[in-house]
């Protein structure tokens, strides 16, 4: 039993993060249709940032802060120096967009910066916490704390604001969402930004836990869209749960089988789910009219 508990909770721990990287794809898809392979790179930035700022002298704290700034400014670029400019031009020539964009953020960040694995002190310290014989630390409860506040945080955005609703709006029909006077130009901007600060928050989080280094944001970024589409793309209740779902499915397929197949088992049960299930977990079924 401690051995089941100690699997769970670290599951639960790094499907935190794929649940925070799944709610930054949520915003921009639910904002223009778009899936933002850069959003790896954006998780990325918020570790390496907050660790050259804080290794120059600033309180950790002022250094995250610093940290999601600056990856919510790298974010509002991106989508004005590259994906305003392409608009009107196919989803698949967006998403290959951002990839490039993906890959630039990476080789810029290995020459601002390095090549070395970093980390940053907890914030609460590194003395584990025991729970039923499993033992957690209490970074992790940070980690998990943030993905649930950032989830609750972006549930009432969404319903219950209207600037949250005109994002919707824009997302559902940008030209009808123009007529009505939205200005969906500032709902993107708006959308890159919030989406690169959930990723940046996610950095900071998990850091202290993972490490960082300039080359980790593929891997997340694969792996919180996973979750996102497990959960159904676009849905913020969806990616929550496709995040922890996913991390605990890999805690298990690496303790109780092996560590060498925990990616292939996530991934081919995703891949059964959205056979049985091709919009996810959460995700609306479409109709198209005729």
């Amino acid at each position: 039993m401690p051995e089941l508990l100690q699997f769970l909770l670290s599951g639960i721990t790094v499907g935190a993060v794929y649940a925070l990287v799944a709610l930054g794809f949520t915003i921009i898809y639910n904002a223009s249709d778009v899936v933002n392979f850069a959003q790896g790179e954006f998780v990325m930035l918020g570790g390496m940032i907050t660790f050259f700022a804080h290794a120059a002298g600033l309180p950790l704290p002022l250094a995250a802060l610093i940290a999601i700034i600056v990856t919510a400014a790298i974010g509002v670029a991106l989508n004005k120096l590259a994906i305003e400019p392409a608009r009107g031009a196919p989803v698949v020539s967006l998403i290959i967009i951002t990839i490039g964009a993906s890959i630039f953020i990476r080789g810029a960040t290995q020459l601002v910066f390095d090549k070395q694995i970093h980390r940053f002190p907890a914030f609460s310290g590194d003395q584990p916490i025991l729970i039923g014989g499993a033992t957690i630390l209490p970074q992790s409860l940070w980690v998990i704390a943030g993905a649930l506040a950032v989830f609750v945080c972006l549930w009432l955005f969404f319903t219950r604001t209207l600037i949250g609703r005109a994002v919707l709006a824009t997302a559902n029909n940008r030209v009808a969402a123009q007529l009505v006077g939205i200005n969906t130009n500032y709902v993107m901007t708006l959308s890159f930004a919030m989406s690169a600060a959930i990723g940046a928050l996610a950095g900071v989080l998990v850091t202290p836990i993972t490490l960082t280094s300039y080359d980790v944001g593929l891997a997340l970024a694969l792996k919180g869209f996973a979750a996102a589409m497990l959960g159904g793309m676009g849905n913020p209740k969806g990616a929550l749960v496709g995040g922890l779902l996913l991390g605990v499915l890999e805690a298990m397929t690496a303790g109780y089988v092996s560590s060498q197949y925990k990616d292939a088992a996530a991934f081919i049960v995703i891949l059964a789910v959205l056979f049985a299930m091709p919009q996810g977990l959460f995700g609306r079924k479409s109709t198209d009219r005729v």
